[in-house]
This record gives structure tokens, C-alpha cells and sequence, in this order.
């Protein structure tokens, strides 16, 4: 089973990342290993879908190692990460009596990830939990790094914490049971992270594809060894930029994650979080970002042009075309990134290297040609 290491600045957390196939019944061994002997008691958090293929194992995983296990389930959607389902879900963790020695383990997308991490924050000021990310979404980014949340109507994330997991168990077999939207939703995350990272991941990450059409890919090696690559990326990036320090502009700042969510979480706020899922939204946000990177003279034609065939790689995205750019550059008036009064955009001057620019910078004419010119290509 590989395993990365993840550590923040000073080791203050440290926590392994163990990448498999077929190894959620590991979950038990897994849990006590990084929760110790004193847990007794486990609340399992998931959805309906995730629990029905995948709950009865982990549970008696979990089971076998001498926890005791409440399951609590969510609702599925974007929807759901809500101030009023995370106070449920507190109710939850007291009714079924987790003290602080005990743990949460969140088995599902980023939806639930993050709220199970955020409960677990704050539930007692603090007790341990363990992702089991089952999207590949929540497997190359959200699980990885510390950061819960919930959304609030008017944006996402705006009430969080970072709450780092004692240790993350990325199953690849549980790749092979998402729907078409939701793999597509995780490929532009991808190219979101190759974008900002570096060309070889860029280019690891398009070559893997490229190889889409051919069913064999997703229970190929090929497909541990890219997560595995993505994973060390975004643990070099928390390592570094824990708390994402916004003081810092450089290009391991931990903002350069951010690369396509300005815009894309705006899409999802001004359609109520029910048109798109969060990777499609993003990857509306990395044309968007690659088109006003060009018309603000720092990315070549070339380069957009690599980052937009990128895109399409990905899969088909909702349109976006009947969104009028005036209700998304309103939304982005909300976007949590802002700094000093100013939305901080995450652009590219070539493939693998942003740059973070403040919206000062930015003329608001240059803005709306390059979003309208962006929505219009969906």
C-alpha cells in the first residue's frame, strides 16, 4: 500500500496518505493505528449512496477493531453543506456520545468530507477524525490539507476551520462505481492542480486523458500513480502554506490552489449550487482565468490554448452560456478570498507557474470581455 506523508511547517501535524486498491477494509486497522487505544466509540458520517456500496464494509471494518460504530447520514449535494446540517450533525456526535478521545471518520465526496471535518472541529473544541474520500475530487484535493467548511447562501466555505485528519485512505477501486459528471468534475480539478504546479504534472495528468476512451485506464497503475503525484503535490503545497498565509504572494503559497474558483464558485452561488457540481464549475473558472490571463498580457495564445484542450479532455461541462456576466461578477463580491477589499485572482503566466493578482489590478471591462467570452465558449 503506498503511503505519503503529509507535514505542516514545524510537524506540529503529521498524518499519512494510504493510496490502494481494494483496501477499505483496512479502515478498521487503519483507525486504530492513528486514533490509539483509548477510542472507543466512532461516529460514521456519509451519504445515502456512498453508505449503501460502501458503509457495510468500512463499518465492519471498523467493527473488527474494536470501535463501536453510529452512523449518520447526509444529505447528497452541495445543498447539504449547510450551517443547518452541520448543527444536526453536532446533535448527532452528542446524542451518540463522542468525547474527545473518540473520532469521526467521513466516508464520501467533498461535500461530506468537509462537513465531517468541520464537526469534528468544533464538536468538544476538537476531536480526531479519518477521510476515506470516495470521489475523485475529494481524493486528489479537499481531503487532503485540513480545510472544513460549510457554505453559506451567499458563497461558499465563508464559515471554516482547519482541522487537519489523522490520516487519509484513498480506495482508487471506488473510482470505478462514480457517474460519468462526477469523474469529469475530478479530471478538472486536475488540470486545476497541473495548471499551477508544474509542466511534468501538467503533462502527466493530460497524457492520463488522453487515454480516456479506453475503459482499461481506470483500473490501470497509471491511475494510482497520478493521484499519488497530485496528493504529493497538494501535501508540498500544505506543507509549506498551512493556513494559507495571505501575506504571501509567492508561488507556493497555498492560494495558488484557488486557481479557477474565483469564478466557479460564483457559478455555483448564482445557480443555487444545483446546476453544477463543484469540479465542472471550476473548470468554467480555469477558461475564464486562462482568458483574462491572456487579456491582462500574461499568457501566451499558445498557452491558452494547452490549458483550453486540457479542459476538454476533461469531459463535457453544463452550459454556461444563459449566465449573465453581471449576476457572476456580483457574486464574486462574495468570494472569501478577498483581502484589503479586494478579490485576489489566481492567473497563469505560463503552465505550471501562476501568479497572484489583486483586483485592483484588474479593469473591469478586461474582466467582463474575458468572462463573457469564457461562458460563451460552454
Amino acid at each position: 500500500m503506498p503511503r505519503l506523508q503529509v507535514r505542516t511547517r514545524g510537524r506540529q501535524h503529521e498524518y499519512q496518505i494510504r493510496i490502494g486498491r481494494g483496501i477499505l477494509p483496512e479502515a478498521g486497522n487503519i483507525a486504530r493505528g492513528c486514533f490509539g487505544k483509548r477510542t472507543e466509540r466512532i461516529a460514521l458520517i456519509s451519504n445515502p449512496k456512498v453508505f449503501s456500496l460502501y458503509g457495510s464494509t468500512v463499518s465492519k471494518s471498523l467493527l473488527s477493531s474494536g470501535f463501536s460504530v453510529s452512523n449518520w447520514l447526509i444529505g447528497d449535494g452541495e445543498r447539504y453543506k449547510s450551517v443547518r446540517t452541520a448543527e444536526r450533525t453536532l446533535r448527532f456526535l452528542n446524542a451518540a456520545r463522542i468525547e474527545r478521545s473518540d473520532g469521526v471518520v467521513a466516508l464520501g465526496g467533498g461535500v461530506v468530507g468537509d462537513l465531517a471535518g468541520f464537526a469534528a472541529a468544533v464538536y468538544l473544541r476538537g476531536v480526531p477524525f479519518l477521510q476515506i474520500p470516495t470521489t475523485l475530487l475529494a481524493q486528489i484535493d479537499s481531503s487532503v490539507g485540513g480545510k472544513t467548511g460549510v457554505n453559506l447562501p451567499t458563497g461558499k466555505n465563508l464559515i471554516g476551520c482547519f482541522h487537519q485528519p489523522s490520516a487519509v485512505i484513498l480506495d482508487v477501486e471506488t473510482l470505478t462505481t462514480l457517474p460519468s459528471r462526477e469523474l469529469v468534475a475530478g479530471w478538472c480539478e486536475t488540470i486545476k492542480q497541473g495548471s499551477v504546479g508544474s509542466r511534468k504534472l501538467f503533462k502527466q495528468t493530460t497524457d492520463f486523458l488522453a487515454l480516456l476512451n479506453s475503459k482499461s485506464v481506470l483500473i490501470s497503475s497509471q491511475l494510482e500513480d497520478l493521484i499519488a503525484s497530485h496528493c504529493a503535490f497538494k501535501a508540498s503545497i500544505v506543507a509549506a502554506d498551512e493556513r494559507e498565509d495571505i501575506s504571501r504572494y509567492d508561488t507556493r503559497s497555498r492560494r495558488i490552489l484557488n486557481f479557477g474558483h474565483t469564478i466557479g464558485h460564483a457559478l455555483e452561488a448564482v445557480t443555487n449550487y444545483r446546476r453544477f457540481r463543484h469540479g465542472e464549475a471550476v473548470g468554467h473558472g480555469i477558461l475564464a482565468a486562462g482568458e483574462l490571463s491572456k487579456n491582462l498580457g500574461l499568457l501566451d495564445q499558445s498557452e491558452l490554448e494547452l490549458l483550453s484542450h486540457a479542459v476538454r479532455l476533461c469531459g463535457p461541462l453544463p452550459s454556461a452560456r444563459d449566465l449573465d456576466e453581471s449576476t457572476v461578477i456580483s457574486a464574486i463580491a462574495h468570494d472569501k478570498k478577498r483581502t484589503a477589499g479586494h478579490v485576489q485572482w489566481i492567473l497563469l503566466e505560463r503552465i505550471g507557474r501562476p501568479r497572484i493578482v489583486d483586483g485592483k489590478e484588474i479593469n473591469d471591462a478586461v474582466l467582463r470581455k474575458s468572462l463573457r467570452h469564457a461562458l460563451r465558449k460552454s
